[in-house]
């Protein structure tokens, strides 16, 4: 009798590691951890925070992070997510965005630096040839370029200042940190060393937290 309850209490013991086992590797979005059923893309983890952070399984997702973003998904997906400060942004995502709005500032950033170069040579006692005077031409075409590119500067930064925000409020939370994090940026001399170590900080599941 004894040998009996024994064999039934090791044959629940298998049945329950069983059922245990294969929900672990159900594949269900948010369960489980790595193997064969879990989706490509769609990561693990769930309410648990465990194995790897929950990312889309597709670009036109923005519910979730899309990890190994190519550029051009990246600058949609900024676009997209425009003022959307909830869920959270993968490092490929973040710098990619910065990448393009670097890239998007470098034409007005040549401009007023010719600019300034023409201005000051020509406040350095330029002087025509043709007149034996200063060249005032030179100093005013300076003065233009630098005024072109420094209006094209402020209003590509005011046009994508929200949105480069968003972003970022996006990445800390990818990195399980609240979005608030941001205003250590603004700290003299040392917040943008801050907020670039921030921003490369790795996923971590536990900012699963943050999602819609």
């Amino acid at each position: 009798m004894a040998e009996r309850d024994q064999n039934r209490h090791l044959q629940a013991k298998v049945i329950m590691s069983y059922d245990a086992n294969a929900a672990y590797n159900s594949g269900t979005p948010g369960q489980g951890a790595p193997g064969a059923g879990v989706p490509a893309g769609q990561g693990y983890g769930g309410q648990g925070f465990g194995g790897a952070p929950r990312g889309a399984a597709s670009p036109d997702d923005l519910s979730l992070p899309l990890y190994g973003a190519s550029f051009g998904q990246a600058v949609k997906r900024f676009f997209k997510n425009y003022v959307n400060f909830k869920g959270r942004a993968s490092r490929s995502e973040y710098w990619f965005a910065a990448l393009f709005v670097f890239l998007l500032l470098l034409i007005p950033g040549i401009l007023s630096g010719i600019g300034a170069a023409q201005t000051l040579s020509a406040a350095a006692g330029s002087i025509d040839p043709a007149t034996g005077q200063m060249n005032s031409v030179a100093a005013g075409g300076g003065s233009v370029l630098s005024m072109i590119g420094g209006t094209l500067s402020t209003l590509i930064g005011l046009a994508l200042f929200i949105p480069q925000l968003a972003i970022s409020w996006r990445r800390l939370h990818d990195a399980n940190l609240a979005g608030p994090f941001w205003f250590l940026g603004l700290i003299p001399f040392v917040g943008g060393i801050i907020l670039i170590v921030l921003m490369v900080l790795p996923s971590k599941p536990e900012g699963q937290r943050f999602d819609v």
